[in-house]
């Protein structure tokens, strides 16, 4: 548990370090360019002390003691160190505020170009290097098994994924997300009988989702195909083998291994007419069970395979772009769930970061989990809140279109009221992961 823990942290830490060291190198490199004094340059916050700090030239590099982001501290800016010392002094050429606001939106809006550039062009080396697993319907021989709450939509269990909005559905595994995340009308699915149906999906099917709490109403069907049995159990008294499929129990049809459990957990099942297949033949078994006495089987586990695509180094930069793409729109759609009362209870801190990381080390989904780490930090980084990247372009573009700069002091208010409100946020976000640890 504690080797698990370890290697989690260890790629959470490394996957920051680079993203935030090459977000604050966006804001840095602008910086200098518009010859711009950059007091410090940290990996981390070194608060309330630096690991390791040299100055070079005017700068201060460092790696701080708290692991929650970095920073360049620039000159003549009213940023999260609240550092307002330079209010009370003239404006020097030097300094952020003496810089045209044009200039100055480029270094604000450099971190975030670089994390989207970034997330993009690691998907794409993971499609060259590694391609990618899809599961399609053919490798899910068995079909899905389905939650209630998809069952007045026309879904059965069993289903096999074949189209999405009319169009051949190529990774079956992605269709929870497709229902939650994108606009799907239709669905067209084969029943186990082997009837093909259109379905119709309603446009409010992900909000029906969050609220149910089923965001993954689809998991492969575990079908009702012995897989182990007991030694001195009443199922080999009674000549039930291994890879025997229970087609029904007492008349009741069986089409998955819950169906099954359903009845053998139910205390008024002692007399049992099971209906088995076997090599194609039906065989009848009546069995006797005593009180509190178990069948003695246990399931098959479903045969799931995958299928690999490679590409090229050009289908690589299309399949990279589509991926990345669509995570980011995938992310941002979430946002519309977040202020629900289900959603702010699914927030999640430090821990739901890490847990998007292998347990052992996987540098393929170690670089897939950095690339989204990356278009989240890039999103959340713009979004309109003082502190963040996206408040200070807020401001600047008011600057622009009003052709005056906000009042220092209701800049200075604005960065401590945005920092407060992050702060909030952090812990409650944090404090979801424990409550989730300890009571989920």
């Amino acid at each position: 548990m504690e080797s698990v823990f370890l290697i989690k942290a260890l790629q959470l830490i490394l996957s920051l370090a680079i993203l935030v060291v090459l977000h604050e190198l966006g804001h840095f490199i602008p910086a200098k360019l518009f010859k711009t004094k950059v007091e410090k340059f940290y990996l981390f916050f070194d608060w309330p002390y630096s690991l390791f700090k040299k100055k070079i030239g005017e700068t201060e590099y460092g790696i701080g003691i708290l692991p929650l982001g970095g920073y360049v501290k620039i000159a003549g800016m009213i940023d999260e160190s609240m550092d307002t010392e330079h209010l009370s002094k003239e404006p020097q050429p030097w300094e952020f505020r003496s810089k045209p606001a044009w200039q100055r939106l480029i270094i604000m809006l450099g971190g975030v170009t670089v994390n989207v550039i970034l997330g993009f062009a690691i998907y794409m080396m993971v499609a060259f290097v590694w391609g990618k697993q899809i599961v399609t319907s053919d490798n899910l021989p068995d079909g899905y098994e389905v939650n209630e709450i998809m069952k007045p939509y026309g879904f059965q269990d069993g289903d096999k994924i074949l189209k999405v909005n009319g169009e051949k559905f190529q990774d079956v595994q992605e269709i929870s997300k497709y229902l939650f995340l994108r606009d799907v009308s239709t669905v067209t699915v084969q029943h186990r009988t082997g009837q093909v149906e259109r379905l119709n999906i309603p446009e409010n099917i992900g909000h029906v989702m969050m609220e149910s709490g089923a965001t993954n109403p689809f998991s492969p069907l575990w079908a009702p195909v012995i897989g182990e049995i007991e030694p001195n159990s009443e199922a080999l008294r009674n000549d039930i083998k291994k890879d025997d499929k229970i087609v029904s129990i007492n008349g009741n049809e069986i089409v998955k291994w819950q169906d099954l459990l359903g009845i053998l957990d139910n205390p008024d099942s002692k007399e049992l007419s099971i209906e088995i297949l076997r090599d194609g033949i039906l065989l009848n078994k009546e069995v006797s069970l005593e009180e509190n006495e178990p069948l003695g089987v246990y399931p098959k586990t479903p045969s799931i395979s995958s299928t690999k695509i490679n590409y090229t180094l050009f289908e690589s930069i299309s399949e990279g772009y589509d991926k990345a793409y669509w995570i980011l729109s995938d992310y941002i759609k979430q946002f519309e769930y977040v202020f629900t009362p289900k959603g702010i209870t699914q927030l999640g801190g430090f821990g739901a970061i890490g847990s998007i990381f292998p347990a052992s080390w996987d540098w393929q989904r170690f670089w897939e989990s950095t690339a989204l780490l990356s278009l989240i930090l890039a999103f959340m980084n713009v979004l309109p809140i003082p502190a963040l990247d996206g408040g200070h372009v807020m401001f600047l573009l008011y600057e622009v279109f009003a052709g005056k700069k906000p009042n220092d002091k209701f800049m200075e208010y604005a960065q401590i009221t945005g920092f407060l409100l992050l702060i909030s946020l952090v812990l409650f976000a944090n404090g979801n992961d424990v409550y989730r640890y300890f009571f989920s």
